[in-house]
């Protein structure tokens, strides 16, 4: 059987600032059967200067003021919170998860001990950062969005010259737009990726919907990340590109459902079939009276159901025999030899 699929849910900044509300989020999570759930650790100042713009997705929410560091500063909870927030988990037996964004909220998330760390898409070029993380020792997820094949090859080689051994890295397909549309998501590059760098793959999904989240689950996905949130009619720039728990539940139930479809890829009958072979499969008949000694022809014998007789794979050799019973007309052929 296939590994199991892990689902992230990621809640990110779907809080809005509000711990009371990333609790829910942990909440909701469990409850529709996702194995993780990540947020999005940072100290605002320290990710983006006064000059930053935000993104065009990030405008019609941000509608005051162009600055990025104006609206990060909205989703900001201290790392009291996220002690909270990582009881709550703790609690409810789901993977806790948050993604750094600047050396302190790294430093941070190390004493937290997590199981493995995420790289963003925005700080595959960031040298410095991801030194830092390979130097854990952890399982990493490396997110490709924005990125070409050579800046991927770059960052591997930052983590791997830091003693980290990359077969404990998965690579991320990513799109970095929010919401992705469907042409842009490019499922073959996750393949791809698979191809050119022999590790295991996953997608981080921003399409709407979870269509594709499914399909890359079937093409191969080991992890499958998706935002998560209570309302998508909520204020906040992801709220509209992510999916509702409804969704989520049955994300989570699709994507379980196709690990049990994967099988073992032996062609073999299974139980359900054997039971079916018989039936559905075909013997040798008489097609009307046949008396003792009477050499079978196509005349008088015909191939239907059931399959519990000689298979008609070996008519060439019935036809070339004489009865030895009389048999009437429907009965199933049968011979003392084996043939």
């Amino acid at each position: 059987m296939p590994k199991k699929i892990l689902i992230i849910a990621e809640a990110g900044v779907n809080h809005n600032g509000s711990l009371n509300r990333a609790l829910k989020l942990v909440d909701i999570a469990k409850e529709c059967g996702a194995d993780i759930v990540k947020f999005q650790t940072f100290i605002p100042h320290l990710v983006a200067s006064k000059y930053s713009k935000v993104a065009e997705y990030q405008k019609a929410y941000h509608k005051d003021n162009t600055s990025q560091l104006d609206l990060i500063k909205k989703f900001y909870l201290s790392f009291d919170d996220f002690k909270k927030i990582k009881k709550r988990c703790k609690k409810l037996n789901i993977e806790f998860l948050s993604t750094a964004f600047d050396n302190e909220s790294l430093f941070f998330l190390k004493s937290m001990n997590p199981l493995r760390y995420k790289i963003p898409s925005g700080e595959i070029t960031n040298f410095p950062f991801i030194k830092s993380i390979a130097k854990l020792n952890k399982k990493i997820i490396l997110s490709t969005g924005m990125s070409n094949i050579t800046e991927i090859k770059d960052a591997l080689l930052v983590i791997k010259k830091n003693g980290f051994a990359l077969n404990k890295t998965t690579l991320l397909k990513c799109t970095s737009a929010y919401p992705t549309p469907p042409k842009e998501v490019n499922l073959n590059a996750m393949l791809t990726l698979a191809n050119i760098f022999k590790l295991p793959v996953g997608l981080s999904d921003h399409s709407m919907g979870i269509e594709v989240s499914i399909a890359a689950a079937a093409m191969g996905a080991t992890i499958i990340e998706k935002h998560f949130t209570i309302d998508r009619k909520l204020p906040g720039p992801d709220q509209k590109s992510s999916i509702e728990p409804n969704e989520l539940q049955s994300l989570v139930k699709s994507i379980r459902n196709i690990e049990l479809a994967m099988g073992d890829g032996i062609i073999k009958p299974t139980k359900s079939e054997i039971k079916n072979i018989k039936i559905g499969r075909k013997s040798i008949i008489a097609l009307k009276d046949i008396r003792k000694g009477e050499k079978f022809n196509l005349n008088n014998i015909i191939i239907k159901r059931p399959g519990t007789g000689i298979s008609p794979m070996k008519i060439d050799k019935i036809l070339k025999m004489k009865s030895e019973y009389n048999f009437k007309k429907d009965d199933i052929i049968k011979v003392n030899k084996k043939i």
